[in-house]
């Protein structure tokens, strides 16, 4: 019960009789809701839509490829008691149409990825971002330093920095936008885990739970990483190597981690919102 209830013969005073009439009217309302309130049974979601009876926590997952980060979602959003939607985007037809075939319950859409999130940011809880990293990394930065053949120096790809920039000023919700450790020193500070940097606007716990990577993929191919990732890549049709493919994919026990904390933030957030009437008890 708020504090100013039990000296009802001195608030008048204090705050006029208009005030205590809506502080007590507050307060028996408030009484009535406690009673009577039943708890939202999916408190995890903020900018959520409600399809029928279900909250779905909207998800945008940026230069998809196979899905590595999101193989695990699925799993996690039924344990959290959750429907999740997630928009996933990849410019490779080929790498779109498989990334279908694994996922067939998310919208895949075939399209640039930085102007997707520039136009339709605001439609999404979270959002998840891998931009191309050849050009910011340290094994292609070494082979340009070479004799090997086509490497010769590129630019790096700025629009790593303007999604982090964007994001972290315009986007409401929870992002994370992932990237290899670059040559140089980044240009925006960042959390490492592994051998990925992650920009997030929430804090990532000290482990993502990773599985040991196989090494040496350039010398064995692609089947290392294939099977380390759960996925076959002897159906892609398109012009990427497929080894390159194969190890650029995210750990999914990295993603499933970094998942659960977005939820148990979310979570944890919708239950320390309080009403007015919660701020006057």
């Amino acid at each position: 019960m708020a504090t100013w209830a039990k000296f009802p013969l001195t608030l008048p005073r204090l705050l006029g009789v208009a005030e205590f009439v809506t502080i007590n009217f507050l307060i028996k309302i408030n009484m009535m809701r406690n009673k009577n309130m039943i708890e939202p049974q999916n408190p995890q979601c903020v900018q959520t839509s409600v399809t029928g009876s279900a909250v779905v926590f909207k998800i945008l997952n940026l230069y998809a490829c196979l899905g590595g980060n999101c193989y695990k979602w699925e799993e996690v959003a039924k344990e959290k008691g959750i429907e999740i939607q997630v928009t996933a985007i990849e410019l490779d037809v080929e790498l779109a149409r498989m990334y279908k075939e694994r996922f067939p319950a998310h919208e895949v859409i075939v399209t640039d990825a930085h102007q997707y999130l520039l136009e339709n940011f605001k439609k999404f809880d979270f959002i998840w971002s891998s931009p191309p990293c050849p050009s910011h990394s340290r094994i292609r930065f070494g082979q340009a330093n070479s004799d090997r053949e086509n490497y010769n120096p590129i630019f790096p790809d700025m629009k790593l920095y303007e999604e982090i920039i964007f994001l972290d000023n315009y986007f409401k919700g929870k992002y994370v936008v992932e990237n290899v450790i670059p040559f140089y020193e980044p240009l925006i500070l960042a959390k490492k885990r592994g051998r990925h940097l992650y920009w997030t606007n929430f804090n990532l716990p000290t482990s993502l739970n990773e599985r040991k990577n196989p090494s040496n993929f350039i010398e064995s191919g692609s089947k290392p990483n294939e099977i380390f990732h759960e996925i076959d890549l002897s159906n892609y049709k398109g012009t990427q190597r497929k080894d390159k493919i194969a190890c650029n994919l995210v750990d999914y026990e990295a993603g499933r981690t970094i998942f659960e904390t977005v939820l148990g933030l979310e979570k944890k957030k919708n239950v320390q919102q309080v009403s007015i009437f919660d701020a006057i008890t």
